[in-house]
Order: C-alpha cells, then structure tokens, then sequence
C-alpha cells in the first residue's frame, strides 16, 4: 500500500489551521496533514519528516512567510508551496511567483471558493504530466488562465516558452486582451495556449489596457480549445483510437477523466485518466440502463444526459444508441459551464 502523501499548513492563526485541517483531509487522495504556527517549528517539521505539500501564510510575526519560503527553496527544492493570504495586493503575487511558488491564492470565503482551493490542492499532489508551466506543473495554460479569472484577479500573465513570449490582461476576472509578436486579441490567445510548456509571470495590472475581447472567458477558452482541436484532427485521424479519442476531452475546461462503456451484454469499456476503472464502468452501466428503463416506463422520451454532482467531482453520462461516455467534471465548474463543456464534448464524439 503506497504511503499517504503529507501536507504541512503555517498559520498563526490557530482557528483557520483547524478549518484548513478538516477541510484537507476530506481530499480523495487522503493526504496527512500536520500543522504549525510558526516559521520555525514547520521548517523543524519538514528537516524531520518527507512533505510533497507546503501551505503557508504571508503575514506572521517573527518570520514571515516569504522568510520561510526563502528557506524552502534552498533546503527542499523538491517541495510543493501554495501561498495562502489574506492580502490582495498584486505586488505580493508577483513576488510570490518570482520566490518560485506553485499557487498563490487569497484565502477562501464563499462556498465556491473553498471548492476551487480543494481541487487546486488536490490537482497539485496528483501526479506530474510532461510538460506543463512552472508554477503549476500539472496545469496547462488553460488552467492558468482559468485560475485568474474564477479568481476574479487584475493583473497582466507574461507567458514565455520555446516558441515565444506574449501577455494575457486580465481585469477583474474578465479577459481584455492578449498579444504575442504580430497577433493581438484572439488570435493571440490561440497561439499561446498550443505552446505545451513554458513560464508564467503575474504582473501588476497597469494602465488601463483597451478592449479587443468582448467574450467571457469561459467561451473565450471553449472555442480556443476547440480551435486548436480541429486544426489537430487531420493529422490525428489515422493514428486514432478509443483511448485517444477520449484523451482528446482533456482540451475541454474541467474535464478529469473520460470512459466510453459498451450498453450491450459485454459491458467492455475504453477509459481515459482514471485511476480505478472498473467500478467506475460498472457504475456508468448500471446508472446508464436504469435511467433508459425509467424513460421508457413514463413514456417521456430517449435519455439524452445525466449530470451528478457529488464531493469530490461532478460527472456526466451522454447517452447513444450501444454506448454511454462517463465524463468527470471538476467541481470548481457552475452549471451553465458543465453544459457548455458537455455541448463541446458531444459535438466531438459524434464527429
């Protein structure tokens, strides 16, 4: 049995490491969490003990968080820090990401807040892909971009690669402008998020930037991702398969994993990105045929989608003829957005 990966919180307020405690704990990796309210005793804990996680706090006395994080970063290179604050200046953040963190986030306040702070600690202690953005190395920029704007932050996201150097400005959540070299705008959002790896910077917002994105930032994404995807599709089509096809979801916001299960007796199934497969399929079956059961007794017509929310992910079924696709959603997506998603999602599986 793989040993239980260990988070280390810093607060010095006892009060909010006892919320963040319960709340951690609750991860569906089931991480261990210690805590600490000083700079001192956690650095003490982590010279004793192997953490993959470090959340800390900017504002204590004695040693404040960027002192602790100066520490970390010579001593434990390997660590993962998220800073937890409640300071909103943008100066701090950019600090921060210069200090080298992985997040940096204001504490949570509202319910979807805290939702959003969960699924960014557990995509942080999941597994490394290849590739990725320093800062968040599992995230795509999409993620990033996506961060900002649920954020509701203003500021301006300097991304460099191999391929370039352009900037997003974002104001209050909602995305402005982009450019890179010779493109402005949308265009220039598209160029960025192909690049595969690379870095990010968050700068303060400036001067007011004029308009040239007149779209949420949701739908902004979607047909961003969808544009890349089809420019992909020729070269992809000879070498498809099930697995790939499925892989290929992962261009759409929130989508965690996907799984195609076959509704006849032999109940076979291709997946993508999950981690235990079996009871899954067996799940998206039985749920699958008891709801086309249920439509059939009340004469109320095919069964096109079912959409559940539950504690750790969202997940949705679509519906066909001789298979069912199980997608999982993350939780940090509202309704309207799940919908979007799934409408992107049907489009290329019928395809």
């Amino acid at each position: 049995m793989a040993a239980r990966q260990k988070i280390l919180i810093l607060d010095d307020e006892q009060d909010l490491l006892e919320i963040y405690q319960e709340i951690l704990a609750r991860l569906p990796s089931q991480p261990e969490i210690r805590t600490a309210t000083t700079g001192q005793d956690a650095i003490a804990i982590l010279e004793n003990e192997p953490f993959v996680l470090l959340l800390v706090d900017l504002n204590m006395p004695q040693m404040d968080g960027f002192q602790v994080l100066a520490v970390v970063r010579r001593r434990f290179p390997a660590l993962r820090t998220v800073v937890m604050t409640g300071a909103s200046e943008t100066d701090l953040r950019a600090r921060a990401y210069r200090v080298g963190v992985d997040l940096y986030m204001e504490k949570p306040k509202t319910g979807r807040e805290i939702i959003f702070f969960v699924d960014c600690i557990e995509s942080l202690l999941g597994r490394e892909s290849q590739g990725g953005f320093r800062g968040v190395q599992s995230k795509t920029l999409l993620d990033i971009i996506q961060m900002e704007c649920l954020t509701q932050n203003s500021c301006v996201l300097k991304i460099s690669s191999a391929s370039g150097e352009g900037r997003i400005w974002i104001q209050k959540g909602e995305i402005l402008d982009a450019a890179v070299e010779d493109k402005v705008g949308k265009a220039a959002i598209t160029e960025m998020i192909g690049w595969k790896a690379g870095n990010f910077e968050v700068l303060p917002a400036g001067l007011p930037r004029p308009r040239t994105i007149f779209i949420g930032y949701e739908s902004l994404l979607m047909e961003t991702a969808q544009s890349i995807d089809e420019a992909d599709e020729a070269d992809a089509a000879e070498r498809e398969t099930p697995e790939s096809l499925l892989s290929a979801f992962a261009r759409f916001t929130g989508v965690q994993f996907a799984m195609a299960v076959d509704l006849g007796a032999s109940k076979t199934y291709e997946h993508w990105g999950c981690d235990d497969p079996a009871p899954l399929a067996v799940w998206t079956h039985q749920t699958a045929h008891a709801f086309k059961q249920l439509g059939e007794q009340l004469k109320v017509g095919e069964l096109l989608d079912i959409i559940a929310f539950g504690s750790a992910r969202n997940i949705a079924i679509l519906s066909a003829d001789q298979e069912v696709l199980g997608v999982g959603i993350t939780r940090a997506l509202a309704a309207p957005q799940i919908r979007e998603t799934l409408t992107q999602i049907e489009t290329k599986w019928a395809s």
